[in-house]
């Protein structure tokens, strides 16, 4: 077990090798942010924003919570959202999901973990919504699980395009794309899973376009 003061001692360490890489890193990070993108992702402690997309601090503005949950009613989110899009005019929201994730885990196993039981309704009500998908014989339980992953960052994607912020933004002209993608604890790899919606005409049919994959990976079409 590590003792806490090391976290100190490598803080330092990391800031030093920092400055002497880039001298006046810090300064110049200090001085302003404009990331182009908004990375909401689960709060999984093996799913760094800036390492897996191998992006400096500073570049991307991150958001994250259990199961990377967007709901209309999460005022955090939404300020997230907010901020991010109107503040600092980014250019990509990136919701995160991972193979493996352990909120989607307990939705697909019916495992109690405790008070975040209330919060992985949200993860439920996807499930639900795709019952007769994930109860597609012939399905394994990994199989199942990782297809709820990808449904589940799909739908919160999904969400995050009728979010008034969004809409509002939209509608003033500016452009902001939504992305959907799933990140794998395995090899590093993210796919994406081609949502890709710049606005609310092409929605549906980017929705239905990330389904179909969705469905094709579930049943091992084109794999």
């Amino acid at each position: 077990m590590r003792d806490f003061q090391e976290l100190l001692q490598r803080n330092r360490e990391w800031a030093e090798r920092i400055e002497r890489e880039e001298p006046g890193f810090f300064h110049a990070l200090s001085q302003q942010q404009s990331p182009e993108f908004l990375w909401i992702g689960c709060s999984d402690s093996r799913v760094p924003a800036n390492q897996v997309v191998d992006l400096a601090p500073g570049e991307v503005f991150v958001h994250r919570n259990v199961a990377n949950v967007v709901s209309h009613s999460d005022l955090n989110c939404l300020s997230v959202v907010q901020f991010a899009v109107d503040v600092l005019k980014v250019k990509h929201i990136i919701v995160v999901g991972h193979y493996g994730c352990g909120g989607v885990g307990a939705v697909i196993n019916g495992t109690r973990v405790g008070l975040a039981d209330n919060w992985l309704r949200y993860v439920e009500d996807v499930r639900d919504q795709h019952v007769a998908l994930l109860n597609e014989n012939g399905l394994s339980p990994q199989q199942r699980h990782d297809t709820l992953c990808e449904l589940n960052a799909l739908e919160q994607a999904e969400n995050i395009t009728r979010s008034t912020v969004v809409k509002d933004a939209w509608a003033r002209g500016q452009q902001i794309s939504v992305h959907a993608w799933v990140y794998s604890l395995a090899n590093g790899r993210v796919t994406d899973l081609q949502f890709g919606v710049e606005g609310k005409e092409v929605r549906e049919e980017r929705y239905q376009r990330a389904m179909q994959g969705i469905r094709d990976r579930a049943m091992h079409i084109g794999k």
